[in-house]
């Protein structure tokens, strides 16, 4: 039987004609939701996402995918010519293409693909088919990846600009209050007083270090995989570092299945961890002035204006700028997570752990989270006699009866801890606050405390009356304290100062990491143009 006659009982029989893989190049791409839409039916792009249409800022809602494949289009031409693997005649006649797709983008009704080859077929009908040459030797996966790599660089260093302008409100508000003296709480009750400052300052060295934390991150990030192809190089002499410096990355990742398949994994992982911890340490900021606003007479309070009424009590100041906040902050969590979950448990090479934070507009929502939280910190007021008569209500400078004894008349902690503890579990018997507790009857119970631990010589107390009222100050006690880091206010000014000057180094980092940016995107400008006017 020839193949003409089995051709047509396999017709005849109803037999399935041969299907082929779809090329998103001879799609119809007349308009930009059309060339998407045709993407998208292929699965080559994904349809609508999460967190479309959410960007960090301008720059980043401008530098989309479009943008994005034609530098890798303009860095390629380049590179492609200056190896003479292209020769300067066909170098520039693609550049001149490329230019093309870039200058019909721009006007009414200009195409933004996301695709490469529906790029590439814009390009095409301004040069002709040699359009297909500027693909030389590389692939999707590698294009995609130096694209997702760059938008997670905008994006983190969005971030991290962000997160510096909530340094800089806590920072401030530190500085105020040096000497606003606060309770501050173990397993949920009063421990020890210290200030606001003091407080304010511990959770800004943790965003320190996640300062710190993005500027390593910001190393391993900044890495090209473009030239890599599919996951084994190509037969071409690429120049990876070459088109890794037009691009603005500051070296190539080496392994050449590790840039596009591993690494935009275990990298956008670290940079989720690092902003979720964030987020759970604001979680914890928020909670502590919440606790705060529950009380009848709360010494931190937010602006009237930064409230809102009840729609039936009267009496109510809904914290609602505080709750978005937090809000927010849980949003940045569960969203870290979903990218966890996106990550695990999936086979090298599938899409679903390239770019997931993106497709959820995970860093758009961690920005929301830190200006929510400005605008807590900008509406935040303190009160610090409340929060004084905070402290002498309650018995959290008991702890420094022993210490005293301990320093003073060498007494051991135990036994003074036992005498402090008898204190106040009497006082709060018997409704005694530390300025108002009976002297003599510390006498008396300090003396219980000497027989119980059988110590000889007088059992009398070593502390006279105005020692013993002092002793139990809460600002005596943090004024007192020597050791480096402790709340007494010459070294919360030093540690201010200190980390005041951290954080402009901070800002300096971000200053000169997108001046190299800039400069990179000049170099690309200047040898693209050079390239593309080489004929005039």
């Amino acid at each position: 039987m020839n193949r003409k006659t089995a051709l047509l009982i396999c017709v005849l029989l109803g037999a399935p004609a041969a299907a082929t893989a779809a090329d998103t190049g001879q799609a119809p791409c007349h308009t930009t939701e059309q060339c998407n839409r045709e993407a998208a039916k292929a699965g080559v792009m994904g349809g609508t996402r999460v967190g479309a249409g959410l960007a960090t800022s301008q720059a980043d809602q401008a530098q989309d995918q479009f943008y994005w494949l034609n530098q890798i289009n303009r860095a390629s031409a380049v590179m492609l010519t200056e190896e003479k693997i292209i020769s300067p005649e066909m170098g520039r006649k693609i550049a001149k293409g490329v230019q093309y797709v870039i200058d019909q983008a721009a006007k009414p009704g200009g195409r933004r693909p996301k695709d490469v080859l529906q790029i590439e077929r814009i390009i095409t009908e301004d040069i002709g088919p040699d359009a297909s040459l500027v693909h030389t030797g590389r692939s999707r996966q590698d294009m995609y990846a130096t694209f997702r790599m760059a938008k997670l660089r905008t994006e983190l260093l969005d971030y991290s600009d962000a997160l510096d302008s909530l340094r800089r409100r806590i920072l401030a508000t530190a500085a105020k209050n040096v000497e606003t003296y606060i309770p501050a709480y173990t397993n949920g009750v009063q421990a020890m007083p210290i200030t606001y400052a003091h407080y304010l300052l511990a959770y800004e060295a943790s965003f320190d270090r996640d300062a710190q934390r993005i500027h390593e991150l910001y190393k391993r990030l900044n890495r090209s995989a473009m030239g890599t192809a599919v996951l084994a190089n190509s037969s071409w002499p690429l120049n990876r570092k070459r088109m890794a410096d037009l691009l603005g990355f500051d070296g190539i990742i080496e392994n050449s299945m590790d840039s596009s398949q591993v690494a935009p994994s275990d990298i956008s992982l670290e940079a989720m961890g690092i902003v979720s911890s964030t987020a759970i340490r604001l979680g914890a900021i928020l909670g502590d002035i919440h606790t705060q606003y529950h009380q009848t007479r709360p010494w931190m309070l937010l602006n009237e204006g930064a409230t809102y009424t009840s729609s039936a009590m009267p009496q109510k100041r809904n914290p609602g700028v505080i709750m978005r906040a937090r809000e927010a902050a849980s949003n940045v969590v569960g969203l870290a997570q979903t990218v966890v979950f996106r990550a695990h448990n999936v086979t090298t090479g599938m899409t679903d752990y390239k770019d997931p934070w993106a497709q959820i507009g995970f860093f758009p929502q961690a920005m929301q989270m830190i200006k929510d939280m400005n605008v807590v910190m900008d509406a935040l007021t303190v009160n610090p006699k409340r929060s004084l008569e905070e402290l002498e209500n309650d018995w959290t400078t008991s702890m420094e009866l022993a210490e005293t004894l301990q320093r003073e008349d060498k007494i051991p902690f135990r036994v003074g801890h036992r005498f402090a503890s008898a204190i106040v579990t009497y006082a709060r018997a018997n409704g005694y606050k530390p300025k108002d507790f009976p002297y003599d009857k510390a006498v008396e119970l300090y003396a219980e405390a000497i027989r119980k631990f059988k110590l000889p010589d007088s059992t009398k107390l070593p502390m006279s009356e105005a020692e013993f009222r002092q002793t139990l100050s809460p600002v005596y006690m943090v004024n007192t304290r020597v050791g480096i880091g402790g709340p007494q206010p010459p070294e919360v000014r030093r540690m201010l100062g200190e980390a005041q000057a951290t954080l402009k180094a901070d800002e300096d980092w971000m200053s000169q990491t997108r001046k190299r940016l800039a400069d990179a995107n000049t170099r690309l400008d200047q040898a693209f143009a050079q390239l593309r006017d080489s004929g005039s």
